[in-house]
């Protein structure tokens, strides 16, 4: 498969507050809050969703186009990329604004609180997808990941116009969006991607039930942290419930689902079905959650395929182990 991933491309700084927010936060006083975090820990790191994902997929074999605004100071971070088997031709180049910022405190219970300087990014609505598509010789997926949100809204009507299947990725511009401009990434979608909670705010906010959901999209997943995965379709005779890898160290959430979204999509490029394909990405997601930022893991076929067959059996895990690179 020939895959486009859109979104953010940033750097990550992430820090650790020794304790929980839950503590900290007054529900009679949320309307008045003013506080501020001691934290232990400050680590800068290569992150972006669509960078996240593109990574991943590079990792995994192979050759995703990333496709995002960046500033002037991306040549180290393009050179990584391109090291780790990501397509960095198609990222455009602000004149003015520096790559995005995300800056993330994570308490003891793996809750963030963050924020988000968009930068570059701003300028992702002027990237065209048919020139992307053109110098690929055709796509056979786009991913439109979190990103400037009039960009998201022109790549998905692109798709459309198009006859381009695409994945709406909306995750972080949920809470940004209104419910008409939400609408507008599902409709038609080939994948909707979502964590539980998103899913549960994106109907909030666009009155879709799930039934509706169903209808506009093709395959429906919401990943649901220590749970597992769940995968929905009017195609499919049951939905698919795939549990969490077993003895997994969480020591950062930054980046999970993007892990599981590049191992998902990598498996789906590899032929696999749905339930295979989830099984690859929360392996990925795990390696992810047992290390500090997005882009500070390494995908080894042996280890990687022992894990899964720890909690998938042996012969799931034969099956994913032909398709890992050496």
């Amino acid at each position: 498969m020939k895959i486009a991933v859109t979104g953010s491309i940033a750097t990550d700084h992430l820090m650790h507050f020794p304790g929980r927010f839950a503590e900290q936060l007054l529900a009679d006083q949320l309307h008045k809050v003013s506080l501020s975090f001691l934290v232990d820990d400050l680590t800068v790191r290569r992150g972006g969703i669509a960078a996240n994902i593109a990574f991943g997929m590079g990792l995994l074999g192979l050759r995703p186009i990333l496709v995002g605004a960046v500033g002037a100071d991306f040549d180290d971070y393009r050179s990584w990329l391109t090291r780790h088997g990501v397509d960095c031709e198609s990222i455009y180049v602000s004149e003015i604004a520096h790559t995005a910022r995300f800056v993330c405190t994570t308490d003891d219970d793996m809750n963030q609180i963050a924020s988000f300087y968009a930068g570059a990014m701003s300028e992702a609505r002027n990237i065209e997808l048919s020139p992307v598509a053109s110098r690929a010789a055709g796509l056979d997926l786009v991913i439109i990941g979190a990103n400037d949100p009039v960009g998201m809204i022109r790549h998905t009507e692109e798709c459309r116009e198009l006859g381009i299947p695409f994945a709406a990725d909306i995750s972080q511009q949920l809470a940004f969006m209104s419910g008409p401009d939400i609408a507008k990434l599902v409709d038609d979608a080939a994948y909707l991607l979502t964590n539980e909670y998103e899913f549960e705010l994106l109907q909030s906010k666009t009155g879709l039930t799930t039934d509706v959901l169903l209808d506009k999209v093709d395959i429906i997943v919401t990943t649901l942290g220590k749970d597992g995965a769940l995968i929905r379709s009017r195609s499919l005779d049951a939905e698919i419930r795939v549990p969490a890898l077993r003895g997994v160290q969480s020591v950062d959430p930054t980046g999970v689902g993007d892990a599981f979204r590049a191992g998902f999509f990598a498996a789906l490029s590899w032929g696999m079905g749905l339930e295979r394909a989830a099984q690859v990405g929360s392996t990925v997601a795990a390696l992810v959650l047992e290390t500090v930022g997005p882009q500070e893991y390494s995908i080894q076929r042996d280890d990687f395929a022992k894990r899964i067959a720890v909690t998938y059996g042996d012969s799931v895990a034969d099956e994913i182990r032909a398709h890992l690179p050496a």
